[in-house]
């Protein structure tokens, strides 16, 4: 199954409860983004650290949906835009656009 915002959003509404403030999650993601870094800086398996980017996607398909959206269509198109523009590099392998 290659799974959507929408079919995402139904799974965890079922399982957690429908959400009541999308702010809560922004937090939750920043709780499973900070289990991201944890296992990375502990050298855990690329397979351990690809779940935690996992759960980080899942609740920002969620917020997508909430919001009318499907997150990989979004990408899409951010994608298009950022390929349109200038971009400096910071060093470390991020940067930002020049506006």
């Amino acid at each position: 199954m290659n799974e959507t915002s929408h079919s995402i959003r139904t799974w965890a509404d079922a399982a957690f409860g429908e959400v009541s403030d999308p702010v809560d999650l922004v937090k939750r993601a920043r709780e499973e983004l900070a289990e991201l870094e944890e296992a990375i800086v502990a050298n855990e398996s690329s397979r351990e650290i690809v779940a935690e980017a996992a759960d980080v996607m899942i609740l920002l398909h969620r917020l997508a949906d909430i919001n009318g959206h499907d997150l990989s269509q979004a990408v899409d198109a951010k994608m298009a835009i950022n390929r349109q523009r200038k971009w400096v590099r910071s060093g470390d392998g991020t940067g930002r656009h020049v506006k």
